[in-house]
């Protein structure tokens, strides 16, 4: 869209930013935090014999380090389709994935924090062996609270001035070329084009389109549909869901999970 008309409801970038990337990292932040409390005030899987502070230090590295390597994780899992659009398989993926490697360093750690005895004084793969399990299960919880802090919808940002227009500007079919971009909709391997000249299909995965749709204000609404910002005409209710009604008439789905941010960014 090469023109900008006004949106539903205008905030300002700093509100919008705020409400979309600030608030959910100081969530996870916080998740990594208490959940690190909580293991050394309960002194958790055996470390009350260490002294409070370290055991504070311990599972605090421990909470921001397997963090840290699940979001890596997360990110690889996001370009596999099969695991984009299905949370729960992607979130046991990556605490399996990342438990497997994160034990060396937990073992690593914990011989720092609590010494050797700590393991019965076991050689390092009989140790790692016996720990893995309890790994697996602290991994697979903060997988979880971590996703659940910071899911939020994938957005798009207006180009700054002078800057090139979006890269999926060129991909537009011969028929739709100069259309201002409505809305992009999965459909099995393809894309349905939502434009301002109709509609139209391209072989690509919604997960590659969005890198390319920056430069266009807008976000994904639905596991399977990006929208302009400029392009949501009205909002309704449907089936006690949110509904965004294009300026083609088309209807885009929000997702339960992205509505409130979507709200929060005055699309509805």
């Amino acid at each position: 869209m090469h023109e900008r008309t006004p949106s539903i409801r205008e905030r300002t970038p700093g509100a919008v930013r705020a409400s979309w990337t600030a608030s959910p990292w100081a969530k996870a932040v916080a998740v990594i935090v208490l959940a690190a409390l909580f293991m050394a005030f309960v002194g958790a899987f055996g470390s009350q014999r260490a002294p409070l502070p370290t055991r504070l230090a311990y599972w605090l590295a421990a909470m921001a380090g397997g963090s840290v390597l699940g979001w890596a994780l997360h990110e690889f899992a996001m370009r596999i389709d099969f695991l984009a659009d299905r949370l729960l398989a992607r979130m046991a993926v990556v605490a399996v994935a990342m438990s497997v490697p994160y034990t060396a360093a937990v073992w690593a750690l914990s011989r720092w924090a609590f010494g050797a005895e700590a393991f019965g004084n076991l050689p390092p793969v009989p140790a790692m062996v016996r720990m893995f399990p309890s790994v697996l299960l602290v991994s697979t919880a903060m997988t979880a609270l971590n996703l659940m802090a910071v899911r939020r919808p994938r957005e798009t940002h207006a180009a700054a001035a002078g800057a090139p227009p979006s890269r999926f500007l060129d991909r537009l079919p011969a028929k739709l070329l100069g259309a201002d971009l409505y809305a992009v909709e999965a459909q099995d391997h393809y894309l349905r084009l939502h434009t301002s000249r109709g509609s139209d299909l391209i072989l690509m995965r919604l997960a590659d389109a969005l890198g390319e749709l920056e430069g266009l204000e807008g976000a994904q609404t639905h596991r399977s549909w990006w929208v302009a910002k400029d392009a949501v005409a009205s909002a309704r209710r449907g089936d006690g869901r949110a509904v965004l009604v294009l300026k083609s008439g088309a209807e885009a789905p929000v997702s339960r999970s992205y509505a409130r941010a979507l709200r929060q960014a005055g699309w509805f």
